[in-house]
């Protein structure tokens, strides 16, 4: 615990934490039994690149991992580091007076600015395992590190903080420094602290300077005590808020406005209420599984592309992640907003599920069922049906439904866009 703190150490220092246990984030790489977390507790970590946003944790797990590690820890920036600092390291692995154990651990930090001779040099150090590598970088490394090096390291993704482990770990920094900063008692409202939480993207490193910043521009109120509620909060991290919790009325307000426009056609309003979820930072993923919804519901039929074009902006977003991921968003929510629109889809497999749900089902038909195995013939399953392909058009009559339901009517379709030229079997 710290008292006093002067604003001397940036307090984003001060929070890294000492054991692996404490790390924030990234639970799928090292929570308890996972591939990371099981390699760095063996010390038997290979090369490896980290891969993902800024202030996500990539730093600081290279640090612990030195911590944990039995091996000599080395590191460089390829921002400043060249041909001469790598082969450097290349030779005190080599010494055995300087490295017992053999190797060294190396973090690169922001590796993609490397250009080709320097990973040329790095590679046979990798290569035979005296240099084991840690990576880190912002941008994809399939794009920016050459493949023989990719090769021979295990490329580990690390997704923006959550709100709730921004929200934990500024509650740390405070616990860190005995909420207190230059004698005065600091305090952070929960409305603040879910601001800084909403509007950091998922990064910690700006979580934390906007707290720290709080802290040094907020004067102490009449009781002597710094406290930080949403006003600083916004000063601090220069982002208002908007009126919008995403676990109250205005997120079931503005996601239900947000679809109705794209069910409505409205493409003006669908970019108002998308702009106003992003900018408060919604989940995105949450915001394209709606998109696709809509897309099969509302859009179905008129227009298949519509889904095709949803369902692959979701896979899109997540890969990419914010600010670029509003584009994504933006353009299947239009295509959505533009489609022609039928509902047949949705109102026909209701309608189905109603009968099944009452117990109206039937027998399969006789010349429908299986008749690919031992003994089927026996009782009749196949005989009678009548293989499409062998007629004109590739289409003949006969029955699917159960005797039970024939005449019943599900699917119903519309005169809208391609739906129109589609045809009812």
């Amino acid at each position: 615990m710290k008292e006093n703190w002067n604003g001397k150490v940036p307090l984003a220092h001060l929070v890294r934490p000492e054991r692996l246990e404490d790390f924030a984030g990234q639970g799928h790489l090292v929570g308890k039994g996972k591939l990371l977390y099981r390699l760095i507790k063996a010390d038997m970590l290979t090369s490896a690149i980290f891969y993902g946003p800024p202030g996500t944790g990539k730093t600081t797990l290279a640090r612990l991992i030195a911590a944990e590690s039995s091996f000599v820890f080395r590191q460089l920036s390829a921002v400043s580091a060249g041909v001469k600092d790598i082969r450097q390291v290349a030779e005190e692995a080599a010494n055995p007076i300087l490295t017992p154990g053999g190797k060294i651990l190396l973090f690169f930090d922001e590796i993609h600015r490397l250009n080709k001779s320097q990973q040329d040099v790095l590679l046979p150090y990798v290569e035979n395992g005296s240099i084991v590598l840690i990576g880190a970088t912002t941008e994809n490394p399939y794009f920016e590190i050459n493949k023989a090096l990719i090769s021979r390291s295990t490329v580990f993704r690390f997704n923006p903080l959550g709100e709730e482990e921004i929200i934990m770990l500024l509650d740390r920094a405070l616990g860190v420094i005995g909420n207190a900063y230059n004698s005065f008692e600091a305090d952070l409202t929960e409305g603040a602290a879910k601001h800084i939480a909403r509007v950091c993207d998922g990064d910690a490193r700006r979580a934390l300077n906007a707290l720290e910043l709080a802290l040094k521009t907020t004067p102490p109120n009449r009781e002597g005590r710094i406290r930080i509620g949403l006003e600083e909060a916004e000063g601090s991290i220069q982002q208002r808020a908007l009126r919008y919790d995403k676990a109250g009325d205005q997120h079931y307000d503005v996601i239900s406005a947000f679809i109705k426009s794209m069910r409505g056609s409205d493409p003006q309003a669908v970019l108002h209420y998308l702009a106003r979820m992003l900018h408060a930072g919604e989940d995105i993923n949450f915001i394209a599984r709606r998109i696709i919804i809509a897309a099969a519901e509302d859009v179905g039929l008129a227009n298949p592309r519509a889904l095709e074009v949803a369902v692959a902006a979701a896979k899109a977003v997540r890969m990419i992640g914010m600010p670029e991921a509003r584009i994504i968003l933006s353009e299947a929510a239009l295509m959505v907003a533009l489609s022609p629109k039928s509902n047949s889809a949705y109102l026909g497999i209701d309608r189905a599920l109603e009968d099944v749900k009452k117990g109206r089902i039937g027998e399969v038909p006789v010349h429908l069922r299986d008749s690919g195995y031992p003994g089927a013939t026996k009782f009749g399953h196949g005989e009678g049906y009548l293989y499409p392909h062998d007629y004109p058009r590739h289409y003949v009559r006969q029955r699917y439904l159960p005797k039970e339901l024939e005449g019943s009517v599900y699917y119903v379709p519309t005169d809208q866009g391609a739906e129109k030229n589609m045809k009812n079997g």
